[in-house]
């Protein structure tokens, strides 16, 4: 007797319990939304604004502000703001107080490709970002690249020019020939630096850097109208005026 009487309270709790945990959700899923709020990772890139991305919070035709918690859902705004062309990564949640919380990393471009009567970022995965009327990204400019597989190694790259805080202010644009070549043009003077194929590439910044390093130094860098890295263990100069070697 004593032992079903254990049981049965056990039972009772149980109840309550279960019978307490919905009355509190139900009366949680009632009330509204009372705020949303928007923050972005800490980075350089505005592509997007809080107005912007509240325009993606929106459901049943409807923003999500003051709507009932229960009816919000989170997995389609999610998807929604996902979806977006700028955001590479989101999470969207509700807090205890009723507050819609969107967190939001944006993509990061790493160059901006032209490609005959249309122009577009791409960030460090080979992804398209449409150009902005809010930003503007300060990266090389890109010609002569257009394939999926030409993309990415593009962005082979652009790493390896990012990894070096000298060539990365440097380098302002590149060109990609027909022969699978390429040339950059650069900050500090009138000049172009062919740096030929992608094979070697470490071997080639190598040597560009031991060449600025004595140019710099005796001041001769303007005297150049290029400078071929693309042979291997040497640096052919052009100059402005006559052709030579250095």
């Amino acid at each position: 007797m004593k032992k079903l009487a254990t049981y049965l309270s056990f039972f009772l709790l149980l109840m309550f319990l279960v019978f307490l945990y919905g009355f509190t959700t139900n009366r949680n899923g009632a009330k509204k939304v009372k705020n949303t709020v928007v923050e972005f990772a800490a980075g350089d890139n505005n592509f997007l604004t809080h107005s912007m991305v509240d325009k993606l919070l929106i459901q049943n035709n409807e923003f999500v502000k003051n709507q009932p918690k229960r009816l919000v859902d989170l997995h389609f705004l999610e998807a929604n703001v996902s979806a977006n062309p700028y955001v590479e990564k989101t999470a969207v949640f509700l807090t205890v107080d009723g507050v819609l919380k969107t967190t939001i990393k944006q993509r990061t471009p790493i160059a901006r490709i032209v490609d005959k009567d249309k122009s577009f970022y791409v960030d460090k995965y080979g992804v398209e970002i449409p150009l902005s009327t809010n930003f503007s990204a300060r990266v090389p400019l890109v010609l002569g690249v257009r394939e999926p597989e030409e993309i990415k190694e593009l962005t082979t790259l652009i790493k390896t020019i990012n990894s070096n805080s000298f060539f990365a202010k440097e380098i302002i644009a590149i060109q990609r020939d027909a022969q699978n070549e390429y040339i950059f043009t650069v900050r500090s003077g009138d000049y172009k630096i062919i740096f030929g194929e992608l094979t070697d590439a470490s071997m080639k910044f190598k040597k560009l850097t031991a060449f600025y390093n004595k140019a710099f130094k005796d001041k001769t860098i303007n005297n150049y109208k290029a400078i071929n890295v693309k042979y291997h263990n040497q640096v052919v100069c052009t100059k402005q005026n006559q052709d030579g070697k250095q």
